[in-house]
């Protein structure tokens, strides 16, 4: 583990209710970083809040919608108000949808992917980017997938949701780095979380266990990833060690890319 990169810094984690975003937040903790964690689910953020506050990490849980302009502001102004700035936004709240053929897949659950894993990810950019001009700069990352880098038979509006993330995200960086921001996304594969649960039960409801061990066959180092293993990554990338990278599109993907 780094020494404390973040000491002194404050992250905003949206989808810190759990899998990713709970491991980058008690990543970020255990670097110095005061925190500022963000979900819907309250329970989950409650859990995620008290691991981060073991840590010794100062913490304000924000229970917020990310498709809801007006509490995302309000997510943005009281994590300046509490801390008095913010230096690292991690766009990380994302929801996988239906697993369904394109031709009948339903249309409000493709709206309501589209709402939390685009334009959440488009409000949370919009609004930190006044906050970090105060501060003289920032990072953000946002959680594309490897979803986003191909196609997606079976989850049309997540494959499409994350293409567009990975779009937003280089547009992003390209706009924002005159005034000292940078801008990159994380594409992960599989990765052990509630998602992948979901994903599996969802594409093969008879037998989900055997999915994933025919999903894994398929991942050069032969298993899904880990969260923490996502979260080594993107705290690089929010650290200075990562001070030249802005536009960059990261899969974590333990090769799957590769073939």
């Amino acid at each position: 583990m780094t020494a404390k990169r973040f000491e002194d810094k404050v992250a905003i984690i949206t989808g810190a209710g759990g899998g990713i975003g709970r491991a980058t937040a008690k990543r970020f903790a255990s670097e110095g970083a005061a925190l500022v964690v963000v979900d819907r689910d309250e329970q989950g953020l409650d859990t995620t809040a008290s691991e981060v506050t073991a840590l010794g990490a100062a913490v304000r849980p924000v229970v917020a919608d990310v498709t809801n302009d007006d509490e995302v502001g309000s997510m943005i102004a009281g994590a300046e108000s509490e801390f008095g700035g913010i230096d690292i936004l991690f766009n990380n709240a994302g929801i996988e949808g239906t697993v369904s053929p394109l031709d009948s897949y339903p249309e409000d659950a493709f709206d309501q992917v589209m709402a939390v894993n685009v334009k959440g990810v488009w409000l949370g950019m919009k609004h930190v980017a006044d906050a970090f001009r105060r501060r003289g700069g920032g990072v953000i990352v946002n959680t594309a997938s490897i979803a986003g880098l191909r196609g997606t038979p079976g989850l049309i509006a997540y494959g499409a949701s994350k293409h567009a993330v990975v779009g937003m995200t280089k547009t992003a960086a390209a706009e924002l780095a005159p005034a000292g921001i940078r801008v990159n996304a994380v594409c992960p594969s599989p990765i052990e979380t509630r998602m992948m649960r979901s994903i599996e039960a969802g594409a093969s409801p008879d037998d989900p266990e055997a999915l994933k061990k025919n999903l894994a066959k398929g991942i050069p180092l032969g298993r899904y990833g880990e969260p923490e293993e996502v979260a080594a990554l993107v705290t690089f990338l929010a650290s200075e060690d990562a001070s030249y990278i802005t536009g960059g599109i990261y899969p974590v993907d333990g090769g799957s890319q590769a073939r």
